[in-house]
């Protein structure tokens, strides 16, 4: 018997199950019939962030930015590329601290960009500041394998 891995859409935020021997092969969600895994990131708002971090079964990495930081827009284009690379071992989302102050302040952000690691819904990893794809990808391969 295959076991079953839930993962959050990144469209709808409802919870979907596959299974693990297919994680690689991506799949639909039930409900909006989108890619689960289509190298774009979820939108995190208090609203959803609970069910992404406590009911996916896989790391979520998230980029903590806001829209003035120049450093963030610097970084942005890494991010995505990163999600193109290790896509489904993962699930990447955004958090703007300027829209989302009560999520970030539960995060303590102190500065940004800050990358994240959630895994069972509690923070694993954290790093701040700027990275290249290369330096992202090693620090991430220590904190989702």
């Amino acid at each position: 018997m295959t076991n079953s891995i839930k993962v959050v859409c990144t469209y709808c935020d409802r919870v979907n199950k596959l299974p693990s021997d297919k994680l690689g092969a991506g799949g639909i969600c039930g409900h909006c019939k989108k890619k689960l895994f289509s190298g774009h990131s979820a939108t995190l708002k208090s609203a959803n962030a609970q069910r992404h971090f406590e009911q996916s079964d896989i790391p979520v990495v998230v980029d903590c930015w806001a829209g003035w930081c120049g450093p963030c827009r610097s970084f942005a284009p890494t991010f995505d590329q990163a999600i193109k690379k290790l896509e489904p071992t993962a699930r990447f989302a955004k958090l703007d601290t300027e829209n989302e102050q009560q999520l970030a302040a539960r995060f303590q952000i102190r500065s940004i960009p800050t990358v994240l690691v959630i895994k069972n819904g509690k923070e694993v990893a954290r790093q701040a500041g700027v990275m290249t794809l290369s330096q992202l990808e090693q620090w991430l391969k220590t904190h989702i394998a």
